[in-house]
């Protein structure tokens, strides 16, 4: 078992002015260690590189956590341990910068998590994990988005409405419900990196806006948790 999580940096073009941390999914219950070969992994690792691709050149580096064991394990809570110990290595290499977090599944659930962190200004869980005794607070002024599958089996759509409505209190809050689309993001794959790219832009205002973002905020607050893509 690996004793801490690895970390992949991709590097910004230029001067650091920010910085999009990406986490992966995993499961309730499992203590085996996670490899970079694992499907979880390797969905996140796309991603990554669809955000670098899209904002390196505007300063912007990314980071994707490869947690040590797979499972949520409560009470450990290891991906949050996890995730802990990646945004203390962030801000020692890059204090002052402002972070947002990308999280599929698992990592969506230790994204929120992770949001009570100073240096988080935007949160964005993709199928998140979500139950009713998980808290918001820690979203307050933190911009956040979820995107969902309309047949997500294994996350629950409803499940991550109810998280979303709850934490509409405090923040700016926009979630987007991926039409036929199920848990593992791959039957509309194009969908799915147009909405990150979109997010990593917006989090620091870079890049040339494509809309989605901007046309959700435009829409009446009761429709801005459930706006089909």
């Amino acid at each position: 078992m690996i004793r801490r999580p690895g970390l992949s940096v991709l590097p910004a073009r230029g001067p650091t002015r920010g910085v999009v941390m990406v986490l992966h999914g995993g499961a309730q219950h499992g203590v085996r260690e996670v490899r970079p070969w694992s499907p979880p992994f390797l969905r996140m690792a796309h991603l990554a590189g669809v955000v670098w691709r899209a904002v390196a050149g505007q300063g912007i580096e990314v980071w994707l956590l490869r947690n040590r064991v797979r499972g949520w394990n409560a009470p450990r809570l290891d991906p949050v341990h996890d995730g802990r110990m990646a945004m203390a290595r962030l801000r020692a290499l890059r204090p002052g910068v402002p972070v947002a977090l990308v999280g599929h599944s698992m990592g969506g659930r230790v994204a929120f998590r992770l949001a009570d962190d100073p240096a988080v200004t935007a949160v964005c869980g993709l199928a998140p994990w979500t139950t009713e005794k998980d808290w918001t607070g820690q979203l307050e002024s933190v911009r956040t988005v979820l995107v969902h599958g309309s047949e997500d089996s294994v996350t629950s759509p409803e499940s991550s409405y109810a998280f979303a409505e709850r934490a509409c209190a405090g923040s700016e809050v926009l979630r987007f419900l991926v039409v036929g689309e199920e848990h593992r993001m791959l039957r509309r794959p194009g969908v799915w990196s147009h909405v990150v790219r979109a997010f990593a832009r917006d989090a620091f205002a870079v890049g040339h806006p494509d809309g989605v973002l901007e046309r959700a905020r435009s829409y009446p607050a009761a429709r801005r948790l459930e706006i089909a893509l």
